[in-house]
């Protein structure tokens, strides 16, 4: 998985200025490979849609993945005519890899993309890209799974979609309904921050990018859609299948490992000033409480369950020390991971050994429970016994979220720096963190050049 991402936070969300006359406020990338027949209409369809109902500058932008027919050739025409418009060229294929090259090299602050066959009504494209003008939301998405949307396709594609999603619900706890709509749009300061750590350059590519911003806790708007499907897809359905498969294991161990540092796409709690110098407030109270809940309910039939392994060999003193040891090393690893949401194996045995201090004073309830009980009664029950450490462990649980907090976890939220504000030469437009657009913009191993636009003395539409 790529790390290569600029440090620090990213800063609030705030509403874009509005910018000159002419200049691009949403860039729109389609992607394509081999589509000479199908490129012109659906630009020009596009641009049409956009001159006649979009509200503030826009450039369509032609993603040619390595095209061996005209389509190269095509894109290049377009380009001349329409002043909106522009092509690159990359010399291998991916859709992942096309929009990864073209989003950082735009410096339209709303980027965004969609399918070359427009299957998704074009009027859901204004809903789509509110959200990220407004400051609302970091990204957003079309979905065919919402209630209200309205769909026309096979029962096959139908199946795999809605099956592909449950997976992804199941074993990436995604909460998004439509991971591969291809009509999807994200603000450029988080493509920054965000791209670097996508890996896919192919169809996975929407997948992961949707799965570590929502873990990273960002703002994810959905947008229910018109669509029908193209019968002359070119995808490959079972490779398509098989690689997103690949991909989800492989973003699911990274995940479970702590090897992202999604802590970098952290956003503050609103845009208002107020907001950014409280202290001495619990962050994330209520969250924390339901994780920690969760995993103490867990931990503690884990440990009943250990309780009763080890009782029929050992005493019931070191059949609870041995159950609590165990229990107290597996909750103190959920915690942090799931409740605290500490990534990474930084300070982890300093985490254990503190847990370990906690798992004494849990021991000290539990036995000095069990002591009572035994001076009580000679021969205790051993559904008594249970009921006793129960209540024991509650008593206990309670204690340990407090400590977990307050000593093991302590809540330091990360500083937020404002991004820097360069004014725009090009266009006399400026925008936080913005810089002039260079025709040549390098991303890792590829290199993407923007073709130039020649001026346009007469209106592109007219004899259309």
């Amino acid at each position: 998985m790529r790390t290569d991402s600029s440090p620090g936070s990213l800063p609030a969300r705030e509403h874009l200025p509005a910018a000159g006359a002419g200049t691009p406020v949403l860039d729109v990338v389609i992607p394509v490979y081999n589509e000479e027949k199908d490129l012109r209409p659906c630009v020009l369809r596009l641009h049409e849609h956009l001159t006649r109902t979009f509200p503030y500058g826009f450039r369509i932008t032609v993603a040619d993945n390595a095209s061996t027919d005209a389509t190269p050739h095509v894109a290049a025409r377009l380009a001349a005519e329409l002043p909106e418009v522009r092509s690159s060229r990359l010399e291998q294929k991916g859709r992942g890899r096309a929009l990864r090259t073209v989003w950082s090299a735009s410096d339209a602050p709303v980027l965004a993309y969609m399918d070359v066959d427009l299957s998704t009504d074009l009027n859901a494209l204004l809903p789509l890209v509110a959200p990220l003008i407004s400051g609302h939301s970091d990204l957003a998405i079309g979905s065919r799974l919402a209630r209200s949307s309205r769909v026309v396709r096979g029962a096959k594609r139908e199946f795999i979609s809605r099956s592909y999603n449950l997976i992804l619900r199941g074993s990436l706890q995604a909460r998004f309904s439509d991971a591969q709509c291809g009509f999807k749009a994200i603000r450029r300061d988080v493509a920054q921050v965000l791209l670097p750590l996508v890996e896919d350059t192919g169809w996975f590519f929407d997948t992961e990018m949707l799965v570590l911003a929502e873990r990273a806790g960002l703002r994810i708007h959905e947008v229910p859609v018109d669509w029908v499907d193209d019968p002359d897809s070119t995808v490959h359905i079972v490779k398509t299948a098989t690689d997103d498969l690949k991909g989800v294991w492989r973003v699911g161990k990274a995940l479970a490992t702590g090897s992202l540092p999604l802590d970098r796409l952290a956003r503050p709690f609103g845009d208002d000033p107020r907001d950014r110098d409280l202290k001495d407030v619990p962050q994330g109270l209520a969250r924390q409480l339901v994780g920690f809940c969760a995993v103490g309910v867990l931990s503690t039939l884990f440990y009943l369950l250990l309780y009763s392994g080890f009782r029929p060999f050992a005493g019931s003193q070191l059949a609870n020390a041995l159950a609590l040891l165990v229990s107290a090393v597996a909750n103190t690893a959920a915690n942090r991971r799931l409740t605290f949401g500490v990534r990474g194996r930084g300070g982890a045995v300093r985490h254990q050994a503190q847990g370990l201090v906690v798992f004494g004073i849990g021991l000290v309830l539990t036995s000095g429970s069990l002591a009572a009980l035994n001076a009580a009664t000679t021969d205790p029950a051993h559904s008594t016994e249970l009921a006793v450490l129960i209540a024991a462990n509650l008593a206990a649980t309670v204690l340990r979220f407090l400590l977990f907090r307050a000593w093991v976890f302590p809540d330091t939220p990360p500083a937020v720096t404002a991004a820097p504000h360069v004014p725009d030469t090009s266009s006399g437009a400026s925008m936080p963190g913005h810089r002039p657009a260079d025709p040549y913009r390098a991303w890792g191993d590829e290199t993407v050049r923007l073709q130039p636009v020649p001026p346009a003395d007469t209106d592109p539409r007219d004899g259309r």
